[in-house]
């Protein structure tokens, strides 16, 4: 039986599987692979696809299980911890971003339709690549990481009225009021029956569902689910998106949501591939070349409104400089939804030929610069930051303006005050050491000051700050951030006003490791590091391996800084016995001051004899002395290393310890 889509499907995924493995290599995102792969294989590249209208409606399905893993993934929850960022910075700028892009549109001479269908096409940022690259980077939790999430939340919520609203503006000469009147109660009636369902109906039919233990049937439920509520949504003269986006949600509900989300994220990775190889296949790279400046104009157009649009939520968000030319630097592209939008848009007719090569052109541009974005941001917004201090010294360094400056000498500074942060504030209070905390969260500043922490707002990278809370008269300081670039500039200015300070850095990249050290920091924390000490030292305990010898290997790791968990070769041989004498034990003790065996020899302790102990080695002012003779004497302050069963090792510890013979 001959399928004709089957060879197009095979060329597309041979052909995206070679481009992967190539973008991959140099670092390109794989949305940018799969619209090269569309090029490639569609009619303006190689024309090697013939069944296009079939890979389209391949395509849709992806569009439909990506909103539906959208609604899943949705949480109350997490939407309130960055609410203020959510609602009034996202709103705010897809908002604006539409309303600016109107304005010009209308000016230029543009319809209404067009100019609004061009706005709502560019208010949206890349989702996949910005959270997938802030989360490489480690800076995820980052000033500027915790807007990027906010906007990019509002604007995946934002998407599915958005594609009501596209084909609502394709029949603007009709009755605007009764329209979208209509469409108002549509939406509220299909919200309403998808909570009501997801809270009486779909509980009890998951419920059945799990009680088959079928992982085949579970996944044909939830994905039957996505397409009966997204078809009912269809036939009720809504988008499929919404219909998909809601049965997402209706999931998300019940406490089956993250079984579900694993089991259709394969099929919405593969579907959603699809939709963007079929992007690529109507990218005209002959119209780009042809148009080059009219693109080019578009694209820096693009990135000029959106980014000054973001530079307003910053200022209205009342954050710091630097946080906010970094937020509208990386969030300045255009997204993947901006595809969705358009394809719906182009299907509705809003946009002729030319105009949606036009966006496809300027969107695969702004997408395939994102990770320059991503290096250049943080730069930018250090640098322009310190040069504007003179302008607006207390506003651009985001210093509160509500305390005197502290008088503290020999305190503790905590810089960031997350789990952290506030462990170390804990353990500050126990000691009665004097303390302040700088965080740049006005939310955690005002709740935690009312707790009475000696918190407050500003940021680090400014020297005004630093001066603020006492830098030049501190003892300790501790950076406890997620920015590795913030950390970087606040070590080189501590250390530049105050060289005698202790300096503490927390960070989770091991590539920070050294560049911290050679700006002169005393201690580099690296999570990734600590969290595997922790874990081999419960393990080794579980072996029984003495405290005294796992005690002396995290201090080697330590001092090393590392070195020795970044190196492949093998160490610690002796401990390699254990292996073999698993009822036997191998342990380092040190010869303690007051202990009745000091100065005695061999002969004199009968050791082998006596507690069934063997001296393997002694250790005197770093020289190891293998199998010493029975005259050796113990020196205090010298290294035993010691075997025996464990009971006798454990009967030896014990009695070394001892100031007088048992």
């Amino acid at each position: 039986m001959h399928i004709p889509l089957l060879p197009d499907i095979i060329i597309i995924l041979g052909l995206a599987i070679a481009v992967q493995l190539l973008t991959t290599r140099i670092k390109i995102p794989p949305i940018i692979g799969f619209l090269i792969t569309g090029f490639i294989a569609g009619p303006y590249g190689l024309g090697l696809v013939t069944e296009i209208g079939q890979v389209e409606m391949l395509a849709e399905v992806g569009v439909i299980l990506l909103l539906f893993t959208i609604g899943i993934e949705f949480s109350l929850s997490d939407l309130v911890k960055i609410r203020k960022i959510v609602l009034l910075g996202g709103g705010f700028q897809v908002f604006a971003t539409i309303a600016a892009i109107w304005f010009i549109g209308r000016q230029l001479g543009f319809s209404d339709p067009f100019s609004l269908t061009m706005g709502i096409l560019a208010a949206t940022s890349s989702t996949a690549i910005l959270l997938k690259s802030l989360q490489e980077r480690n800076e995820i939790s980052s000033s500027h990481g915790r807007n990027a999430l906010g906007v990019l939340i509002f604007q995946d919520i934002i998407v599915v009225p958005l594609m009501l609203i596209i084909p609502f503006l394709a029949g603007v000469e009709g009755d605007i009021g009764t329209s979208l009147l209509f469409l108002l109660l549509k939406g509220i009636g299909i919200v309403t029956a998808a909570l009501l369902a997801a809270k009486y109906v779909m509980p009890f039919v998951l419920f059945q569902v799990a009680r088959s233990r079928s992982r085949e049937l579970f996944i044909l439920s939830i994905v039957a689910i996505c397409f009966v509520i997204a078809g009912a949504t269809a036939e009720l003269g809504l988008s499929l998106g919404l219909g998909a986006f809601l049965a997402g949600l209706v999931i998300s509900e019940s406490e089956y949501s993250h079984q579900a989300m694993a089991g259709v994220l394969p099929l919405k990775d593969l579907f959603t591939s699809i939709f963007f190889v079929s992007i690529g296949m109507l990218l005209d790279m002959g119209f780009v070349f042809a148009n080059p400046v009219w693109v080019f104009a578009t694209t820096i157009s693009v990135l000029a409104i959106k980014s000054l649009i973001l530079v307003l939520m910053g200022f209205i968000l009342r954050q710091p400089i630097r946080t906010i030319i970094t937020t509208a630097v990386i969030l300045s592209q255009i997204g993947e939804f901006g595809f969705v939008l358009a394809s719906v848009a182009f299907g509705e007719n809003l946009l002729s030929t030319e105009y949606y090569q036009l966006f496809l052109a300027t969107a695969v541009i702004t997408m395939m610069i994102t990770p320059i974005l991503l290096t250049i941001g943080p730069s930018l917004g250090r640098n322009l930051g310190v040069k504007l201090e003179s302008i607006d010294s207390n506003r651009s360094q985001g210093i509160s303006n509500d305390v005197e400056k502290t008088e503290l000498r020999d305190h503790l500074i905590i810089v960031g005050f997350g789990v952290n942060g506030k462990n170390l504030s804990r353990a500050a209070r126990y000691g009665t050491i004097p303390y302040i905390i700088l965080e740049m969260n006005p939310d955690t500043v005002k709740a935690e000051r009312k707790k009475g922490e000696p918190i407050h707002f500003g940021d680090a990278t400014h020297e005004p700050v630093l001066e603020f809370v006492g830098v030049d008269r501190a003892r300790v300081m501790v950076i406890a951030i997620s920015d590795p670039i913030a950390s970087r500039t606040i070590a080189a200015i501590v250390k530049e006003r105050n060289p005698g300070i202790y300096l503490i850095v927390r960070t989770r990249l091991i590539s920070e490791l050294n560049p911290l050290y050679q700006l002169g920091v005393d201690e580099v924390i690296p999570e990734e590091f600590e969290t595997s000490i922790e874990i081999f030292t419960r393990v080794l305990y579980k072996y029984l391996i003495p405290r005294q010898e796992i005690e002396k290997l995290t201090e080697d790791i330590r001092s090393s800084r590392y070195e020795m968990l970044r190196s492949a070769r093998a160490r610690g041989k002796i401990t390699d016995l254990h292996r073999y004498f698993d009822d036997m034990e191998i342990t380092t003790v040190n010869m303690p001051s007051h202990s009745w065996m000091a100065g005695k020899t061999l002969i004199d302790l009968n050791l082998r004899n006596e507690m069934g102990i063997t001296l393997l080695a002694t250790r005197e002012h770093g020289k190891v002395e293998p199998n010493p003779p029975a005259t050796h004497p113990l020196i205090v302050g010298s290294d035993l290393i010691v075997m025996g069963s464990c009971e006798s090792v454990r009967d030896f510890l014990s009695s070394i310890d001892k100031t007088h013979s048992p």
